[in-house]
């Protein structure tokens, strides 16, 4: 099983290992494609005024976030990333056998970086959900010269897509599960990334591999209400049983 996770724009400031380099990604043979956006993204940035950098970055003060990301010490992605569905994660609380299957097993979409494993190496950096830079459209970018290799990567696999519609620019997997939360009869959108954070915990915590698994899965606070198949697509709705 393959899951496949949104980033968020919170990051930590660890930095316990090495500059990135090919090697710190997933297919490192692809590492000059990255490499073309960071490049650009890297020299943006440092083109920008200090009033241009914080409308980028969408902060009221982005100076701190002027770095050079090649030069910069990094840790695991699931480590960088500190927004509500990592919250809801808790990797850190997990027990080894947990973290190993997330490690191994998630596929983070990078805003920046594109598509990454859970332990790749990130420096800390800074970029809004559907920022561009000249002259490049990153989530096309990504998705032209990734796309093949994903498929490759996932074409044995059972895939859960746990990411925002957002991330569908990125990569569509070709056979897929994905999932909605309701409350109220309503879908959920912010407390989605919580549901979306919770599910893997579980995934990882019951060492989950197949999709009979899955659905016997139990969830706190989640309840299935309906199972919805297409062609290349199951939908799993969940109901939200907390009143929180």
């Amino acid at each position: 099983m393959k899951i496949l996770f949104s980033p968020s724009e919170g990051k930590t400031s660890l930095g316990i290992h090495p500059p990135i380099n090919k090697n710190s990604f997933i297919f490192p043979e692809l590492f000059d494609k990255r490499q073309f956006i960071l490049d650009k993204y890297n020299k943006y940035i440092f083109s920008l005024s200090d009033t241009e950098l914080n409308e980028y970055f969408g902060i009221k003060n982005g100076v701190d976030f002027r770095v050079n990301i090649f030069d910069e010490k990094t840790c695991k992605a699931i480590l960088r990333y500190s927004g509500v569905a990592y919250d809801y994660l808790q990797y850190d609380t997990l027990e080894a056998q947990a973290q190993k299957y997330i490690d191994q097993n998630t596929i983070i979409f990078s805003n920046l970086f594109g598509p990454i494993k859970a332990d790749d190496l990130l420096p800390i950096y800074r970029m809004k959900q559907g920022r561009n830079i000249p002259d490049v459209e990153i989530d096309k970018y990504y998705k032209t010269h990734f796309k093949n290799k994903l498929d490759e990567y996932l074409q044995d696999e059972l895939v859960v897509d746990l990411r925002a519609g957002h991330y569908d620019k990125f990569y569509k997997p070709i056979r897929f599960i994905t999932m909605k939360f309701l409350k109220n009869n309503k879908i959920v959108s912010h407390w989605a990334k919580a549901y979306r954070g919770m599910v893997l915990k579980e995934i990882a915590t019951n060492n989950i591999s197949t999709k009979e698994e899955l659905l016997n899965l139990k969830i706190p606070n989640l309840s299935i209400k309906e199972i919805q198949q297409t062609r290349n697509k199951t939908t799993i709705i969940y109901d939200i049983t907390t009143n929180s």
